[in-house]
């Protein structure tokens, strides 16, 4: 931000946005939409942004308090204001003109003229165009001159000039009530984004001694037990500490079914208790919760903006002065070569020529269309990190998955146990339980539930874990391998076992060099993940599967989903090697995995999509669409809100442009009037916005 606090509108070139333009930001700040949008592309000189941005776990929730500096240069004080209070201005305006229309045309009137008909319309004209006056004043000052404020300004006000008193208040009564219906429209939106995110109770009951307090949820301690009765939200992420509970869990992802937790789970913010009294015991602060990182995923998304979306911005920006200056040609060019030069004929034309050229139907309708589909998309459990994931999933032609936790349960049980009679069966197991315990692989758990509590009092040294191998440690002096059979090659382990005659997912074990034999894991397929399948493939997707598992069973699971090309065996360089095969093709390739242990494959994707959110902090940092529950069919569910948002938005601009071009040729020409002009403007917008929210209704 420059020394003189101005609140400059730009964009830097990734796109990501610095503040509104001048319409849209009286329109957001009309709707009271400033904490969602405005808040999230302002100057980090803000306090409260900038101590979100300075905060460990970056997860602030940005408030109405917090406020910018007196003097920015941009108002953002005032609170969304009621239908009533929108339409207000409009209403006075309408009637008085509708009186004044009566009196030159139904009854006339002998004293309805010359200066009292002027101050008549005038009073029509004050209460809907001063405010845009007023606004066209504070963008020139701020330096943006060709604004659409100034555009309405002068075109009102060369029509009171030349006599047009009715087609000038007409002209700005309609666009003032156009700009209300793009405010209703960001109101909505707003509406529907504030009341997902919305989620957590501001005061929460936590027991003290035993007895319930009521505190303030943001002042709850780590380690403090809350008391949740049926039907209340929980505030903050805890583990349960009662036997068990019921959640509804739509607030995070979109899904009402009920969700049994058993005692020592994770519960989060924004589950609703269903059934008994719970007790929960806080492991998170407020400000950390996994919704509130969701909740500032969702605020900050308007502010990474589509390409589309910034070619239009870029456009306006330069078509509009354009627009200006020829404006000025049709009045003044014509003088030197038409006989019977007219001015005030010639100034009405360029009059209508800036009427039409008002860029408003774009400037609201394209980024409201953006706004709609994130907003659809976290109505499902879907974060999209920015509107350019929308375009670039909606254009998407590959989708390569890993197979553990994305269309697999994820969930192993350990099927059978085979060791070699020379080895020692318990210290075995008790050793691969204790070096498991280092892991967080789905494998490990599985293993802990096979084998129960791991020994703590035996005690490894030099436990690594090599990547895409698996664990290796000592006991006693004594080496320890436990993971695939390559993890055997590569430690030169003689084995008299084929890893491919078997299905199953083999964790090969090996003591003091020896081959001591293997574990048998199974994980189950997920109910919908033929069905995701399915529709990718019918939305002309390709779909691939990569895997460190075991080829045997990466091809068993890709032929039960029919999935035509899976691959197994593979390390995370093999995985990055395959997906570069496909990017050569010049075909994009979005990565669907844990975001975390695949990270060099998600770097390389153009996008990258998460499973699970709920469960990891750091998948919502580095995944570019986060599916916040487990299911794969959200996959194709969020490529087809990419593609409907994409369809709008190009409806939007095709409208726009078309109806503009048509009426510009007749306005140039004398054969449109303010009235066609007023229909190209407006009338337009409103057309635009209407299509744009539709996003918000579409069922997916």
């Amino acid at each position: 931000m420059s020394n003189n606090k101005l609140h400059i509108h730009t964009y830097d070139e990734n796109g990501n946005q610095l503040c509104c333009t001048p319409q849209e930001g009286k329109i957001y700040k009309d709707a009271g939409a400033k904490v969602l949008i405005e808040d999230s592309c302002c100057s980090v000189t803000d306090k409260a942004y900038s101590s979100a941005k300075k905060s460990p776990s970056g997860s602030k929730k940005l408030t109405e308090d917090d406020e910018h500096t007196e003097d920015d240069g941009h108002d953002h004080s005032i609170a969304g204001k009621s239908t009533f209070q929108l339409f207000l201005p409009a209403i006075i305006s309408f009637v008085i003109l509708m009186v004044g229309l009566a009196m030159d045309h139904l009854i006339p009137q002998f004293w309805f003229k010359d200066w009292v008909r002027i101050i008549w319309y005038a009073a029509a004209y004050l209460p809907v165009g001063l405010p845009v006056l007023k606004e066209a004043f504070e963008s020139i000052r701020k330096g943006d001159v060709f604004s659409e404020f100034f555009l309405m300004s002068i075109a009102t006000i060369g029509a009171f000039a030349i006599g047009e008193y009715p087609e000038g208040v007409a002209v700005m009564l309609f666009y003032s009530v156009g700009e209300v219906f793009q405010t209703l429209a960001v109101q909505r939106a707003k509406g529907n984004i504030a009341k997902l995110l919305d989620q957590r109770p501001d005061e929460v009951t936590i027991l003290v001694d035993n007895r319930p307090q009521t505190v303030k949820a943001a002042d709850v301690a780590l380690d403090s037990v809350i008391q949740l009765k049926p039907g209340e939200k929980l505030a903050l992420d805890g583990i349960l500490i009662s036997d068990s509970a019921s959640f509804n869990t739509s607030a995070l992802t979109g899904e009402s079914k009920p969700d049994t937790k058993q005692k020592n789970d994770i519960v989060l913010a924004g589950m609703i208790n269903l059934n008994t009294v719970a007790k929960v015991q806080v492991n998170t602060l407020y400000n950390d919760s996994k919704l509130s990182k969701i909740l500032e995923l969702v605020q900050n998304a308007t502010a990474q903006k589509a390409p589309t979306e910034l070619f239009i911005r870029k456009f306006a920006r330069i078509y509009t002065p354009i627009v200006v200056f020829l404006a000025v040609a049709i009045c003044l060019v014509p003088y030197f070569f038409v006989d019977e030069y007219i001015f005030r004929d010639w100034l009405y034309r360029a009059l209508i020529f800036l009427v039409i050229s008002c860029p408003c139907a774009l400037v609201i309708s394209i980024p409201l269309g953006y706004f709609g589909g994130i907003g659809a998309a976290s109505r499902n459990g879907i974060l999209f990190k920015g509107s350019n994931f929308l375009d670039a999933l909606a254009e998407v032609k590959n989708v390569v998955m890993d197979k553990t936790g994305t269309m697999t349960e994820g969930v192993f049980k350990v099927q059978t146990v085979n060791l070699k009679p020379e080895f020692e069966r318990d210290l075995i197991l008790k050793l691969v339980n204790v070096i498991e315990n280092s892991s967080t692989h789905p494998v490990a758990t599985a293993i802990h539930e096979h084998l129960g509590e791991p020994d703590h009092t035996i005690i490894l040294d030099n436990v690594e874990e090599i990547a895409g191998h698996g664990l290796k440690g000592s006991y006693q002096g004594k080496e320890l391998l436990v993971g695939n059979f390559k993890l055997m090659d590569k430690f030169n382990i003689q084995y008299d076992v084929n890893p491919n005659d078997i299905v199953e997912t083999l964790i090969a074990i090996a003591y003091e060099g020896k081959f001591a034999g293997y574990l048998t894991i199974a994980d189950s397929i997920k109910e919908d993940a033929a069905e995701t399948v399915q529709k990718l493939q019918s939305l002309g997707v390709k779909v691939t599967m990569l895997s460190g598992d075991k080829a045997t069973v990466v091809k068993a699971v890709a032929g039960k989903l029919g999935i035509p090309n899976a691959f197994g065996d593979l390390l995370p360089e093999d995985k990055v090697n395959k997906v570069k095969e496909i990017k050569a093709r010049n075909e994009t390739v979005a990565f669907v995995g844990d975001g975390v242990n695949d990270a060099p494959v998600v770097a390389l994707s153009d996008i990258g999509i998460a499973m699970g959110g709920l469960g990891s902090d750091a998948t919502i940092e580095t995944a570019d669409v986060v599916i916040q529950d487990d299911k794969p069919s959200k996959i194709p569910m969020a490529i087809n809100i990419g593609k409907q948002t994409k369809k709008i938005v190009w409806q939007n601009i095709a409208l726009a442009f078309g109806v503009k071009a048509v009426v510009l040729v007749l306005g140039a020409g004398g054969l449109a009037t303010m009235w066609e002009a007023v229909f190209a403007d407006v009338g337009v917008a409103l057309l635009a916005i209407l299509n744009a929210v539709r996003i918000q209704k579409m069922k997916f």
